[in-house]
């Protein structure tokens, strides 16, 4: 087999893992802030897509000024999430809130699907599709700025979680009842932490949306975010960057060795299997606290 074919895939498939990140980092965003476990996170990806291109296409906005736009739209629709939906069910068992958020993932999507339909819209960003070459291995231009951008959010995040104010969500995470006892606003914390977590999933909207365009395929990261976010450790942000690269990888060579002998889809069986390997035999995750519980 062809070394350099190796070599290519697996650097393509690094730079795609870090872009799977983004949609972990959602998702451990909250569980680190809050403890809840979000299976809305694809969901509110494909929601930011399609927010980003009604500013666009029905309001006519440059696409400078609709991706902001549809960073504060989000940020706002984080907010709502949290009030309306999650609020009422704090302090209730966390398999409740689980299925609420499975229920917000439904939503969306049925909803997008009434407002927007199925059909594909393209989201260009600018990004060339002249080839990039790194020595002798071809590289998506694509993947790799979504992956510069994926590298700058880690480091914003860990940034953030050494604030006041990530240190004051860590704290609610910690312990609910004893962040009321001191005076932390719990509520107005955990709805920060969906905010954030939406404002994440517009950038990865963006960034997914210009290689695949906006679609329902785009909700569907969930299994990818899920994946990563499990593997590396829901509470663990670094854990999510350097578990999406590992998963990127590992689906980067088995599209090599296992598509021809299997006919294709290698990469959904090889998500499905590090997420049940994961649970069954490391279910903190590799950089995970050993307190979490299974849910």
């Amino acid at each position: 087999m062809d070394t350099l074919l190796l070599l290519e895939s697996s650097l393509n498939g690094a730079l795609v893992g870090l872009m799977y990140s983004l949609v972990a980092m959602g998702i451990v965003l909250i569980y680190k802030s809050s403890s809840v476990p979000n299976l809305a996170q694809g969901a509110m990806v494909m929601l930011a897509g399609y927010v980003i291109l009604a500013f666009a296409n029905q309001l006519h906005l440059p696409l400078w000024v609709a991706i902001p736009a549809g960073i504060v739209t989000m940020f706002g629709i984080g907010v709502g999430i949290e009030r309306v939906a999650l609020r009422r069910l704090a302090g209730r068992p966390i398999i409740m809130i689980l299925m609420m958020t499975l229920g917000i993932e439904i939503f969306l999507r049925a909803g997008s699907m009434t407002i927007w339909g199925g059909t594909s819209r393209p989201l260009s960003i600018g990004i060339s599709d002249a080839p990039l070459f790194l020595g002798p291995l071809l590289i998506n231009r694509a993947y790799a700025v979504g992956a510069g951008v994926a590298v700058a959010m880690f480091v914003l995040l860990v940034l953030f979680f050494r604030t006041r104010i990530g240190v004051v969500l860590r704290a609610i995470s910690d312990d609910y009842t004893a962040a009321w006892s001191v005076g932390i606003s719990v509520e107005r914390g955990v709805a920060l932490s969906w905010a954030i977590s939406a404002v994440v999933a517009t950038i990865a909207a963006v960034l997914w949306g210009s290689v695949q365009g906006v679609d329902q395929s785009l909700a569907l990261l969930l299994l990818k975010g899920v994946t990563v976010a499990v593997l590396g450790g829901m509470d663990s942000i670094a854990g999510a960057l350097l578990a999406g690269i590992l998963l990127g990888i590992v689906e980067g060579l088995a599209s090599i060795v296992l598509d021809p002998l299997l006919g294709g889809a290698s990469r959904e069986l090889v998500d499905a299997a590090m997420l049940i390997l994961t649970i069954m035999l490391r279910p903190h995750g590799l950089f995970g606290r050993h307190d979490i519980e299974r849910v």
